[in-house]
């Protein structure tokens, strides 16, 4: 779109070329115009009054939002449940009821017609980053995470310890524990717990263990564990900060909560009730992005499969009440399928899933 100024800089510019002998086709190609731009502007007010595009009046389309509908899409977003939560994470939930209002970017165009668009929740919005790992995991248990966290007391100075283990495929938290001391030891206690309620001594494959280079997760005494539960370490490489971002990923939302004591922990049992608590919210009432906004809980039962298909159906029929509003598909709502830390190449990822299907062919 050019300005009125430009545009009649332009014309004068091409007609004092054009009087000075140079063809008006070839004067405008110089220019960066089509002749018959220059012709239109002419004829109508192009030269005078500018271009009308923005004053223009629109009708709005058939299929928009109705007023009332608008009206109850901010009452939705507005609910006490909903006030920190994103569009993205808002839909799915709704559509885990049965409920189908708007689409994603439709919920985030009426916010910010009303002023609501600022980023919800005390976290700064998400920056990009370098994608994370070397393992594969395409089922629960295959691949776990793990690393420890500060938890600020009241205190200055003084700290809590938060041991946490993740399981790659499903995002479940599958161990935990709080702590007023670093220690090698609770960290092997951590594992032997978490591998008896996992039940990893009944499996074929034992489960890779992925940590970063911290001298906690790397002494002997949890190496010695380690071996004894028959699980493979496996750190990050040196002074990469990303190789373990499954488990950071955690503690970045544990912190960003909005009910994390910004003033720290009283004790050491307010910190294991805190943690307690944001471990079954996290495991059962989160909607992960990154696992199509279903719960880790929900992902590591495998019983995402019939929830994202019920989506699939509910946003099939609401295309079919209102196919105006839909201008291509529906959402994909396929399930995730296996998920890798810090993929080399897309080669070795898919080299590796082709040999675990053809292991069920071999048997």
């Amino acid at each position: 779109m050019i300005v009125l100024e430009d545009r009649q800089a332009l014309a004068q510019d091409i007609e004092q070329a054009h009087r000075n002998g140079a063809r008006l086709r070839k004067a405008c190609e110089t220019a960066g115009l089509h002749v018959r731009t220059l012709q239109r502007w002419k004829v109508g007010a192009g030269l005078s009054c500018g271009d009308g595009r923005p004053q223009a009046l629109r009708a709005p389309p058939a299929h928009a939002l109705s007023a009332a509908e608008r009206e109850q899409l901010l009452q939705v977003a507005n609910e006490p449940r909903f006030a920190e939560m994103p569009p993205a994470r808002i839909v799915p939930m709704l559509a885990d009821e049965g409920v189908y209002l708007a689409s994603e970017s439709t919920f985030a165009r009426v916010l910010r017609a009303h002023g609501q668009s600022t980023h919800r929740g005390r976290a700064r919005p998400p920056q990009a980053s370098h994608p994370p790992t070397t393992h594969v995991a395409h089922a629960p248990g295959q691949v776990w995470c793990w690393d420890m966290t500060f938890l600020p007391a009241f205190v200055a100075g003084r700290w809590f310890y938060l041991y946490l283990i993740l399981d790659l495929y499903s995002r479940k938290i599958v161990g935990f524990e709080a702590h007023d001391s670093d220690d090698a030891d609770h960290a092997a206690l951590l594992v032997k717990r978490t591998a008896l309620a996992e039940g990893i001594h009944a499996m074929a494959v034992k489960p890779v263990l992925h940590g970063d280079n911290g001298a906690t997760l790397k002494a002997t005494t949890v190496l010695a564990m380690l071996h004894w539960l028959g699980v493979k370490p496996s750190y990050s490489r040196p002074r990469v900060s990303d190789d373990n971002a499954f488990a950071e990923s955690v503690f970045r939302t544990a912190k960003y909560r909005p009910e994390f004591p910004a003033a720290g922990f009283a004790d050491l049992d307010a910190a294991r009730q805190w943690a307690a608590s944001f471990v079954r919210w996290y495991n059962h009432d989160h909607r992960h992005s990154g696992i199509r906004y279903v719960s880790p809980a929900q992902r590591h039962a495998g019983t995402d499969h019939a929830i994202l298909q019920q989506r699939h159906a509910l946003y099939c029929q609401a295309r079919e009440r209102n196919p105006r509003r839909w201008s291509g598909k529906t959402r994909n709502w396929t399930p995730i399928g296996a998920v890798t830390l810090n993929p080399e190449r897309d080669a070795v990822v898919n080299a590796y899933l082709k040999r675990i299907d053809k292991q069920p062919l071999a048997a």
